[in-house]
């Protein structure tokens, strides 16, 4: 089932939550996401805090329009969620593709002396993502999921234990303290880096719902 943009119009944390285990599929290519970051407008560590620009007003569209940037020159990917300024960073993924489309991302995302990536690194990191399945901001950024040929899509999967920790990369003074990073247990091992570090927990979907009331 294709996520539609009702689902991303929703609060930033509850839809980084759920995100975890949806797939994103491009052109027969598709990645697991294992790993998401809110942003809410509120908080310092966001794009959105900085203010509205040109460059940025992708944050400040309805829920599910994408928005990306590069970081240290590589592309990221995003989707707003309800309300001005808030959205949630696809952070990780994992694959299970084979055969050409497989090939296609080993292509896409070579390591930087040319060699075939890891698969089971394919995807581990943010930049990664956009590069496994080929995507650049000039083509994505501003529009609606609708009106790419990207698409969420939910076969069931269900995270059975959830990581929330602290998000990576945020300075300090900018709300780095957040405990707004989210990483599906199961795949600790391939997201971003293990979450050590500020780790506040690892519950069942009730359970982080139940413990993240404040931000929800």
């Amino acid at each position: 089932m294709n996520l539609s943009s009702a689902f991303f119009n929703r609060n930033a944390m509850l839809v980084a939550i759920e995100l975890l285990g949806k797939i994103i599929t491009r052109d027969g290519m598709r990645l697991r996401i294992a790993e998401t970051e809110c942003y809410f407008i509120t908080d310092r560590g966001s794009h959105a805090s900085l203010g509205f620009t040109e460059k940025r007003k992708a944050l400040f569209m309805d829920g599910g329009t994408i928005y990306m940037y590069y970081a240290r020159g590589k592309p990221s990917l995003n989707f707003s969620a309800h309300g001005e300024g808030n959205a949630v960073l696809i952070k990780s993924a994992v694959t299970d593709c084979l055969g050409e489309p497989l090939e296609r991302m080993k292509r896409n995302n070579p390591m930087p002396d040319g060699r075939p990536r890891d698969v089971n690194r394919l995807a581990s990191g943010q930049t990664l993502v956009c590069r496994s399945l080929g995507m650049d901001v000039k083509d994505y950024d501003g529009k609606q999921i609708d009106e790419t040929d990207i698409r969420v899509t939910d076969d069931g999967y269900r995270p059975e234990r959830i990581v929330q920790t602290v998000r990576l990369g945020i300075p300090q003074g900018r709300d780095e303290h957040l405990p707004f990073r989210f990483i599906d247990e199961k795949y600790q091992d391939r997201c971003t880096a293990k979450p050590k570090k500020g780790c506040y927990g690892v519950y069942g979907y009730n359970e982080i719902i139940s413990q993240n009331q404040k931000f929800l």
